[in-house]
């Protein structure tokens, strides 16, 4: 099988689709043909070695996992003797380090799930990391409810795309912030009301938002705290910087404010419950939720993909064909 790999940090140059062999099935496991896989921005961290203390788990020097990808969609080609779940020939898609191969193995009850019928297999490998993240983080974490008002700040993006729509499903007003060639695309998957980062900024609006979701990190925290309720919450998503710290600087910043203010500044990590994936199926199923992607590349062409993806430009998912 092909697959790509990468044995030391760098820009895109570093990657290469090398021959490999067959992963081993486990008792445990399922094999998957991946058909689809997509580009997240931790793929582009991962290749970098950034921010730095990241290489402290990563490998100081080098990587000490030469793989990339972790969203993926296509067939079960095998199961363990223990697996009753899936059978071959099932569509699935799953959150799984390696995506970026043709064939993929993993535990049956590790982010593993049914592909919905409504979906492709380009849509269903966009989902697992960005809708995750942004189902987490407004369902759990930033603890949304009907009639309370969302800020989308990226809402043109991949977690932003999902989280607008994920917010018009729990019954929110939402208001999304991108930019001007993308105002339609963000109207058209369901925000009440637009902010055009070129005409204006959102913490200049007056507003105020039970739920900010910041995909971007472009203002300072004090800033974003003023367009929130005085019990709201702040969703640290992203943020930016170089360095040592990078992006996790602000992170932090927030959650040491957090601890002094009424208000919640959050930040964490998507996870793949099974629970939360099956409630993104019904999400999927029901038309509440569509998948945005931008562009595909196939397998060999992740470098170009990984680069476009970092340029910040993409308007929802890129998508990789297997």
């Amino acid at each position: 099988m092909k697959g790509i790999r990468y044995y030391a940090y760098g820009s895109s140059d570093v990657l290469t689709l090398q021959d490999l062999e067959m992963p081993a099935v486990g008792d445990d496991d399922v094999l998957v043909r991946v058909r689809a896989a997509s580009v997240n921005p931790l793929d582009w961290h991962m290749m970098r070695g950034s921010p730095y203390i990241t290489r402290a788990q990563g490998g100081l020097t080098r990587p000490k996992t030469n793989t990339l990808g972790f969203d993926l969609a296509g067939q079960v080609e095998a199961v363990g003797s223990n697996v009753t779940t899936f059978h071959v020939g099932d569509e699935v898609f799953a959150l799984r380090q390696g995506a970026f191969a043709e064939y993929v193995t993993m535990p049956h009850d590790s982010g593993v799930q049914k592909k919905p019928t409504g979906l492709t297999l380009e849509q269903a490998a966009s989902v697992p990391v960005a809708a995750l993240t942004a189902y987490q983080a407004l369902r759990h974490h930033g603890r949304l409810q009907p009639g309370h008002r969302l800020l989308v700040n990226g809402a043109a993006g991949g977690v932003g795309t999902f989280a607008v729509q994920i917010g018009k499903a729990l019954g929110a007003e939402v208001t999304g912030v991108c930019s001007s060639r993308n105002v339609g695309l963000v109207r058209d998957l369901g925000a009440d009301h637009i902010i055009d980062y070129n005409k204006e900024k959102f913490i200049h609006s007056g507003q105020r938002y039970d739920v900010v979701l910041d995909n971007v990190g472009n203002h300072p925290l004090l800033a974003c705290r003023r367009v929130l309720t005085p019990r709201g919450t702040l969703l640290l998503n992203s943020g930016t910087g170089n360095g040592l710290l990078g992006p996790l600087a602000r992170v932090l910043r927030g959650l040491t404010l957090s601890m002094f203010v009424r208000q919640r500044l959050v930040f964490f990590v998507a996870s793949p419950k099974q629970d939360d994936l099956a409630a993104l199926c019904d999400l999927f199923e029901s038309g509440k939720v569509t998948p945005v992607i931008d562009r595909t590349y196939p397998l060999s062409e992740v470098p170009e993909a990984i680069s476009y993806l970092e340029k910040g430009h993409a308007r929802g998912k890129v998508v990789i064909t297997v």
